[in-house]
């Protein structure tokens, strides 16, 4: 929206308000020609065009813009003579008629202190653009044609004098068909407009914040009415009570004197307290009668705020028919642009960030995916290619979906291509499934065109698409077929205003998981737990998922691990992880509440909210949460889930036993293990390094020769870690020469003992004497 709309139409200019009716009449007129271009002489398209020209002729007049004048009295001569039969318009003279048009905008867009530009240097261009139009009436009309007097001017002439006696000056366009198409209609019908008033989007914004603020404000009834409930039955209560006394009372005075002072008294506060709980039962049904109402009508007045930040998906659509059009033709293809959905609700904001994903998925399907005429023809298809933009709700979900019907992706081309920019071997390109494969064309940098133009060859956009996507807390898949065509879904909210999200407990607050997101979420048992590359690990699916504390990511300290985890499951394919919560909370959903802008960006955190009761919570930032998981897991900085197991049993001591042979890894493993030593074991120095550091040992056991790293490096890099320098290291190793126990001593283990010479009781006393027992 322009800064003028922003304001009230009262504060506009009469140039301003030229503008804001052009904008309209322009759309009525793309809109139309495009239409004309499927069917020449439709009457429902030549009376929309004629009626946008004639009202902006009269809209120019009234603001004095004479090039606008000239220019749409032209073309409004032109659709008067194709309703009358003497003008055929075909490609040719609708590409003159859409020249008009793109002139009519930039006259209409020039600053006003420059306007004076069409009326002197720039006033051969109008002159030229006229007389070719003029030249289109007199070649292929009669001289009946010359001067436009048809009925439907005068009658439109006629509704002029009747508002006033100027030229209509406004008339809104009624939505085209063509923004919600039937199958197989060619024709633009029209509906009535609705009413429109233009509001700022910061209006909105603060309006739907006020109306989420009474949502929850509503609720605060809620405890009140639970208090005095509780308070009935306090109250309920004390009448038994006093009734008992009562029958006390009586019993007590049977065959005695009675205490007619104390039984009125009992019977006295027995009626009282009656009528108390009769009154507290009436406002308690008030008082729920209240909340509810309350309730209702908050969430009527979040509602229809809510909906005042949707638009119809046809409003972000305006120039893709054009856009289709244009660069068909110059890329010398024929293609229609087909749009289904259009009335579907959109979040403004969602719709305002699609305009350039979208534009980039059309273009590429125009460039990439239809064939020329002649290759169609050869294939047995239409010569004219169709390109469809769709647009419905599912599922709480908005599905977009941008499919052509050309020649589909060439995957044993795309395998080529990988290879030879050595993103992958051919043996390894060969194993790809189709999905892993089309990956590919998401990299920046790739594309399969051999040759760059100003249309594509770059490999510029798809990976702002999908980044672009994501952002909007979406997710774009691709689907292919050779000779069919392509197919781009684009799955997203239906509003960034408001989050369904899974609540979960990190450290005792709760944070929001947006449930488009998560992958998966699980309860995990502790024995399934699994240690892999000095990491923690669980299986799902055939796959191994890296467990990750979410503590560790949110600034908390790792508590233990209990007997059952609490697992969401993020991120896909080799970035997918396993977050370890303290427990789920229930899904949600929330209004977002953006953070204040002088915090700056909190890393893992996208926004905020309330919950039912008023108190806060973070919404986290997933994307974000994987870039810094990625970056963990690089430098080997990922936190173990503590180690203290189920319950306050005593914590065993921890070894870690690093060897690149299986026997010998095993021998020492199990021998470790039955003396009551807690055992894990790496399977080289790179594997034991990544571990050593991920975790809690109280000793390292490690041979010397071993690939990647061996055992004196291993030795020399905890000594040099500041958080491992103290840890005991024994060396292990068949080397039993005095020059290798010296470099092993000097490297800085703590003890080196000779394979071939050592015995179950020598091992397990070395070790005893450098940490103590294992029990």
């Amino acid at each position: 929206m322009s800064a003028a709309s922003e304001r009230d139409l009262s504060q506009l200019s009469m140039l301003e308000l030229f503008r804001l009716d052009a904008e309209m009449q322009v759309q009525a007129l793309t809109d139309g020609l495009l239409a004309l271009g499927a069917d020449a002489v439709a009457a429902a398209p030549l009376e929309a065009c004629m009626r946008a020209a004639h009202s902006l002729k009269g809209a120019a007049r009234m603001v004095e813009l004479d090039a606008g004048v000239a220019v749409a009295n032209a073309m409004e001569d032109c659709f008067v003579a194709a309703q009358r039969g003497g003008l055929q318009l075909g490609q040719p003279e609708i590409d003159i008629l859409l020249r008009g048009v793109d002139l009519i905008v930039r006259v209409t867009q020039t600053p006003e202190a420059e306007i004076d530009v069409w009326s002197g240097g720039a006033r051969a261009e109008v002159t030229e653009l006229v007389a070719a139009l003029s030249t289109l009436v007199a070649g292929r009309s009669n001289a009946a044609v010359a001067r436009v007097e048809t009925a439907v001017v005068q009658s439109v002439e006629a509704e002029a004098t009747e508002a006033g006696g100027a030229e209509i000056a406004a008339v809104p366009p009624e939505p085209p068909a063509a923004l919600r198409p039937e199958p197989g209609a060619a024709a633009i019908a029209h509906d009535a407009p609705a009413r429109v008033l233009r509001v700022g989007a910061d209006n909105l914004n603060r309006l739907l914040g006020l109306a989420s603020e009474s949502l929850v404000e509503s609720r605060a009834l809620a405890p009140f009415s639970t208090a005095l409930l509780r308070l009935k039955r306090l109250q309920g209560e004390a009448c038994k009570a006093l009734d008992s006394l009562h029958e006390r009372f009586i019993d007590a005075a049977a065959g005695t004197a009675r205490d007619d002072s104390g039984i009125a008294l009992v019977a006295a506060a027995r009626e009282q307290l009656g009528v108390c709980q009769a009154f507290l039962t009436e406002r308690l049904a008030e008082m729920e009668l209240a909340d509810s109402r309350s309730t209702q009508l908050a969430h009527r007045l979040y509602d229809a705020a809510l909906a005042c930040r949707m638009r119809p998906f046809a409003d972000g659509l305006r120039g893709y028919p054009r856009l289709v059009r244009d660069l068909g033709r110059t890329l010398g293809k024929l293609v229609r642009l087909e749009i289904e959905g259009g009335a579907t609700p959109v979040d403004r904001e969602i719709l305002e960030r699609l305009d350039a994903p979208l534009g980039h998925l059309l273009r590429n399907a125009v460039d990439h995916g239809i064939e020329p005429a002649a290759a169609r023809r050869a294939a047995g298809k239409p010569e004219e290619g169709l390109v469809r933009l769709a647009a419905r709700h599912s599922a709480g979900r908005l599905h977009i979906v941008v499919a052509d019907d050309g020649g589909g992706i060439d995957q044993d081309r795309l395998r080529r291509t990988v290879v030879e920019r050595r993103l992958a071997n051919a043996e390894m390109a060969a194993e790809l499934s189709e999905t892993e494969l089309l990956e590919f064309l998401f990299l920046p940098g790739f594309s399969l065109k051999e040759e760059v133009s100003d249309v594509s060859g770059r490999g510029v956009g798809l990976d702002a698409v999908r980044d672009t996507i994501r952002e909007l807390r979406g997710h774009l898949r691709l689907n292919s077929t050779v000779g069919e065509g392509t197919r781009f879904q684009l799955e997203l909210p239906l509003t960034l205003s408001v989050v369904r999200a899974l609540l979960v407990d990190i450290g005792g607050e709760p944070y929001a998981f947006p449930l488009a997101h998560i992958a998966c979420t699980l309860k995990l048992s502790s024995a399934q737990v699994e240690q892999l590359e000095g990491r923690q690990h669980f299986s799902l699916a055939g796959r191994r998922i890296g467990l990750v504390a979410a503590r560790q990511l949110f600034g908390g300290e790792t508590g233990p691990l209990h007997e059952t985890l609490s697992v969401v499951v993020v991120g896909e394919g080799a970035h997918a992880y396993g977050l370890v919560t303290d427990g789920f909370l229930g899904e949600r959903e929330l209004v977002v509440q953006p953070l204040d802008p002088r915090l700056g960006k909190v890393e893992g955190i996208a926004a905020g909210a309330l919950m039912e009761d008023g108190a806060p919570l973070l919404i986290v930032d997933v994307e974000d949460l994987l870039r810094t998981l990625d970056k963990l897991v690089a430098g080997g900085r990922v936190g173990r889930l503590a180690e203290e197991a189920q319950g306050a049993r005593t914590r065993r001591r921890r070894v870690l036993v690093v060897d690149d042979s299986l026997t010998v890894r095993e021998l020492e493993r199990k021998l470790l293990d039955r003396a009551g030593y807690e055992v894990e074991a790496a399977v080289d120095g790179m594997d034991g390094w990544n571990t050593v550091r991920s975790g809690h040992f109280d000793l390292v056991v490690t041979d010397i020769d071993m690939p990647r790293l061996d055992g004196i490096e291993l030795v020399s890099l905890i000594r040099k870690d500041p958080h491992l320098k103290s840890l005991p290291v024994m060396v292990v190793s068949y080397k039993d020469r005095e020059e290798d126990r010296r470099r092993g001593l000097d490297a800085g283990a703590d003890y080196y003992l000779a394979k071939g010479s050592f015995h179950d009781e020598g091992l397990l006393q070395a070790v005893a004497d450098l940490i103590g027992e294992g029990r």
